[in-house]
């Protein structure tokens, strides 16, 4: 007990002083999970907005697979991509295999599975309430899809949110593509991995504490979100 209290004084001291290696482990952390998340909303919201105002053959099974794709495991994933960009893959040639690019990549594909189909679900509620007055207003399909965005952006906000925080929470793929290779592509989660095993408990209690905060940053962020939406609501 007291070891740990001592890594426990020793990881705030770690947080409050500013570590550089602290601090670029968390900034590279934030930089690959902010933009997968922007690549993932620039596919998932306009494949949502599809599903929830287009009907179609097949679009039962697209919406099955879409949301069973919210289940991917992290560690196959990263072998995915590990296989297309090895040398032996097909787009070995690129070289960004263990750079932070391939951990954005498998990030993207692991999120935009749940940024379309959270996105679909909300979508469509709003499209089944406003579809007749777009009808009797002629509304093209590409303003109608407008209007139910913008109709929509604080609940489109939190599936973000959720998207973020389901990326800044990833080990598995990252580490499979990225290596946790120190100062590149090492990030908070492989680096609480590594440091535990290697028993460096005071910088891995200390990006665990960071995470934690981000954690519950996020999960404030959704939360003052949704109460904006209601308040909006009932103006």
């Amino acid at each position: 007990m007291q070891d740990f209290v001592q890594a426990l004084r020793e990881a705030a001291t770690l947080v409050l002083s500013g570590d550089p290696d602290l601090v670029n482990i968390v900034l590279l952390s934030l930089k690959v999970s902010f933009t997968a998340l922007l690549a993932a909303c620039l596919m998932g919201l306009p494949l949502g907005a599809v599903l929830a105002t287009t009907r179609f053959p097949g679009r039962g099974a697209v919406i099955v697979a879409v949301n069973a794709l919210m289940g991917l495991p992290p560690v196959v994933v990263g072998l995915v991509v590990y296989l297309h960009f090895s040398r032996s893959g097909p787009f070995g040639f690129l070289g960004l295999l263990y750079t932070p690019t391939a951990m954005i990549i498998a990030q993207t594909i692991l999120i935009t599975p749940i940024v379309a189909a959270l996105s679909r679900q909300v979508l469509e509620d709003l499209h089944a309430e406003y579809a007749d007055q777009f009808q009797s207003l002629s509304l093209p399909r590409r303003d109608a899809v407008g209007a139910l965005l913008w109709d929509g952006r604080y609940a489109l906000l939190t599936v973000a949110l959720a998207g973020f925080g389901r990326a800044v929470a990833e080990v598995g793929a990252v580490i499979v593509v990225g290596g946790n290779i120190d100062h590149l592509t090492r990030v908070m989660t492989t680096a609480i991995a590594l440091e535990t095993s290697k028993g460096d408990l005071p910088l891995a209690l200390a990006l665990g504490l960071i995470l934690l905060v981000i954690a519950l940053a996020v999960n404030a962020a959704v939360h003052g979100v949704r109460s904006t939406a209601l308040r909006m609501a009932h103006a």
